[in-house]
């Protein structure tokens, strides 16, 4: 045992190993030139003795942890056994030069004393990655360890070694695996790097001395917290030197500031090289090439190429670009240094004046927003400063300084010339107010307008603005007069508001115009009772729907207190109304219409009396169908279907009642020509294709000696069987619809009586002495056995009926015309 203590009787024992003593003699004797040689063999002796010493004093403690065990009697002393491995770490120094391979230290195992054993090394650095054969065995005999190349600390730190003993003729391991940890001692071999050898920074020219401008940084791959990676920097040169301002890098951290003051027009671009160097033995050392721009800032205050101008401005104008204001800058152009803006620091009280920047040649550029009025101020005295956009400053003891006073002025004297100027109306905007409807000759307002010249110059006034044609205007004096009522519900009214505007015209060279605007507000007055709405006027309901409310909605013109709630009544008048209907919730505006019972199918017309708030009322009447649905929910047959009942539904009967007065026209000028000539004529039924059958006249009658109008002849109006068949020699026939309205009712009644006439005629109630003439027909009319009397009197027409037909029912007037002077 090289070195041990143990417990004794009576105190403490320790040994020392005599190898250890010689060892420690011989220390002491070496000098000091030979203990670099020794410095490697003094380690693989200490671990060879720390080796036997660390399983001396564990087997020492395995045999203190011994004991005799006693059971039934008897005794027995157990073997104690001794520690065959030793767990350590072993050191090898990075980018060793050799020679290789080289002994790195020794393992032993006293298996060995009884058996013939053999040593084997696996793990990383022997066949595993990170690096294979690095380490090995000598001969397997024993338990020496090689290294065969330099190990670079900075990819593998250490390994991580397993160290096996196995009976050399079985070749089964008789001991536990032994680790060992190989560490890599670090050497200074990697020199500091930056991440690039160039850099490019820009810096304005206005930074502060002493504040930072940028920061290097470099990286050392030694092994951290030690001398080998601590770097430290250094500015190397500068290019160029000057006094005035430098730069200086912090040792440690890298930052470098600035000292003084930078000079843009002096030196707008520095070099610098600066260096990195670490702590290790012997220190390396690497640089980087840093290019420092200067930005240029504003260290020139900007200033007018003159002190005062003098210009002339026509009133009455806004004009862009008056004046160009020039200005000198000793910045850098295109920067913000150098563009400037300007402001008019007096004399633009009433902001008729602004002056902008030209970009491109950074003159001011004066204009005139407002029109100005040689009348109100002639002249105008306006201070126009000038300053960078950029803050002005200064350096000063190497320190920065901003300048109290950083802008530039000029003086700008303006004359306004005199012109003509249009008529001012005052005001130019006002409110008249007038009820609804009133008449023609009612004075609604007058525009007022003077003329700024101050001269005794005649003002003519014009209308310019008035869509309704509704008033006109003294020429003189502006008096406005209505020439038409008014009325609050045309379409050119908004809002109860009609505008009205006028031009007042001036005898200055040239003529000047003004504009003023009348703002008519009409008040409503009661004039509109309330009406259906178009969707109330015809409703559908379904037969089995009894106790569904039809809902229906009335509206009026007028506003407010004139209009809703509304009011609604049936008519009692009106036959048996209230037995089939009844009236619901009144919601205002809406009321719900009901029936009494179930009603027949049908169409049922539903009189009802809508009042408004004021109790201006009329009637109106609802047209309901009652019908059948089959589905329960919808009409078998839709409601634009029924004649005589929607309004597109006139238009057949206007188009029937037209080729009725065409073809009366044709017949009778025909009729009229064959008794000029004295005889009757028959058509040959040959000449082409014909639209009427040939006819022939019954009896003569004069031809026409003048023409005259129903209208004065109406009480004296007949038409005799004779002459109605030589006139309407063709059937002609007619819808059978009667229309709505009291034009169409006209052409109604008018159809239905010549239907009557024409197709339902009967035998003559007298002889006429001689046989009745035999019309050729293309088909037979309904219940037309023979001609009967074709008279009625002016009461079965209205008195205004062709009047209001148009001109297209002129010449029925000469049929009546010609019956009058017959009769």
């Amino acid at each position: 045992m090289p070195v041990g203590c143990g417990s004794a009787p009576g105190g403490m024992r320790c040994r020392v190993h005599p190898a250890l003593l010689l060892l420690l003699a011989l220390l002491m004797l070496v000098s000091r030139d030979w203990y670099p040689q020794l410095h490697s063999l003094l380690i693989n002796v200490i671990f060879i003795f720390k080796v036997s010493t660390v399983n001396s004093t564990r087997q020492e403690n395995d045999d203190l942890t011994n004991q005799t065990k006693v059971g039934f009697g008897i005794h027995r002393l157990l073997r104690r056994s001794k520690r065959r491995w030793v767990i350590t770490t072993l050191e090898l120094e990075e980018e060793d030069p050799g020679p290789f391979p080289k002994f790195v230290g020794e393992l032993f195992n006293n298996m060995s004393a009884n058996m013939e054993i053999i040593y084997l090394i696996r793990g990383p650095g022997v066949d595993e990655y990170p690096e294979i054969g690095l380490f090995s065995i000598e001969d397997n005999v024993n338990g020496k360890i090689y290294v065969h190349r330099p190990v670079d600390r900075e990819k593998t730190p250490f390994f991580k070694v397993y160290f096996d003993v196995a009976n050399r003729l079985t070749g089964h391991i008789v001991d536990k695996s032994l680790i060992i940890n190989i560490r890599i001692n670090d050497v200074n071999d990697h020199a500091p790097e930056f991440p690039e050898k160039e850099f490019n920074i820009s810096v304005k020219e206005d930074h502060a001395a002493g504040q930072p401008v940028f920061q290097m940084l470099a990286v050392d791959l030694d092994q951290e917290n030690t001398p080998n990676s601590q770097v430290l920097y250094f500015l190397v040169s500068q290019t160029p030197v000057l006094r005035e301002s430098g730069f200086r890098i912090d040792r440690v951290s890298g930052e470098v500031r600035l000292s003084g003051c930078l000079d843009y027009e002096m030196a707008p671009r520095f070099t610098l090289l600066i260096g990195a160097r670490d702590y290790g033995h012997p220190p390396l050392s690497s640089t980087a090439t840093v290019h420092v721009h200067v930005q240029d800032s504003n260290n020139h205050m900007p200033r007018f190429t003159q002190d005062h101008y003098n210009i002339q401005i026509s009133e009455g104008w806004a004009n862009q670009g008056v004046l160009r204001l020039g200005v000198q800058d000793g910045d850098s152009p295109s920067t913000a240094a150098w563009r400037v803006k300007f402001n008019i620091t007096n004399g633009n009280e009433e902001g008729h004046f602004d002056v902008s920047t030209d970009p491109e040649t950074n003159e001011g550029i004066l204009n005139v927003i407002k029109p100005l009025d040689h009348e109100t101020q002639p002249a105008w005295s306006l201070v126009v400063v000038v300053e960078n956009e950029e803050p002005l400053f200064s350096c000063e003891g190497g320190q920065l300084q901003r300048p109290q006073q950083a802008s530039a002025s000029a003086t700008v004297s303006v004359r306004v010339t005199n012109a003509n100027d249009p008529p001012t109306f005052h005001p130019g905007t006002f409110i008249v107010s007038e009820v609804d409807g009133a008449g023609p000759g009612t004075q609604l307002g007058m525009f007022n307008a003077t003329d700024p010249d101050r001269t005794a110059g005649q003002i003519r006034y014009k209308l310019a603005y008035d869509p309704a044609n509704w008033v006109s205007i003294d020429e003189r004096s502006g008096v406005v007069i209505t020439v038409k009522p008014v009325d609050r519900e045309s379409p050119h009214v908004n809002d109860s508001i009609y505008v009205i505007i006028a031009h007042a015209v001036d005898d200055g060279v040239p003529p000047q115009t003004g504009t003023g605007t009348m703002l008519l507000f009409l008040s409503d007055v009661n004039d509109n009772a309330p009406m259906l709405r178009p969707s109330s006027q015809h409703l559908e309901v379904c037969q089995s729907a009894g106790d569904k409310p039809l809902l229906i909605e009335a509206e009026d013109s007028d506003l407010e207190p004139y209009s809703n709630p509304f009011t609604f009544k049936l008519d009692s008048t009106w036959g048996d109304t209230e037995d089939m209907w009844r009236l619901g919730e009144n919601r205002g505006y809406s009321v719900e219409l009901l029936m009494q019972r179930t009603l027949p199918l049908g169409d049922y017309s539903v009189p009802l009396l809508i009042g408004d708030k004021q109790g201006l009322s009329q009637k109106q009447t609802v047209h309901v169908r009652v019908c059948s649905c089959p589905d329960g929910f919808t009409c078998a047959e839709p409601l634009v279907g029924r004649a005589g009942v929607l309004p597109g539904a006139l238009v057949p009967l206007c188009v029937a009642f037209l080729a009725l007065a065409a073809a009366l026209l044709l017949l009778l000028r025909c009729h009229l020509v064959s008794e000029a000539k004295g005889q009757g004529r028959s058509v040959p039924q040959d000449e082409g294709i014909q639209t009427l059958i040939a006819w022939n006249e019954e009896s003569r009658a004069d031809p026409p000696q003048g023409r005259s109008y129903l209208r004065d002849h109406m009480p004296a109006l007949s038409i005799s069987p004779a002459e109605a068949g030589a006139k309407l020699g063709a059937k002609v026939w007619l819808d059978t619809a009667v229309p709505r309205g009291p034009q169409e009712m006209r052409a109604g009644v008018m159809a239905e009586v010549l239907r009557q006439q024409l197709c339902g005629i009967h035998d003559p109630e007298g002889d006429l002495g001689y046989p009745p003439h035999v019309y050729a027909e293309e088909g037979e009319c309904e219940q037309a056995d023979s001609l009967s009397s074709l008279t009625f009197s002016e009461h079965d027409l209205p008195p205004d009926l062709l009047d209001s037909l148009g001109p297209k029912a002129a010449p029925l007037e000469e049929i009546y015309s010609q019956s009058a002077f017959r009769s």
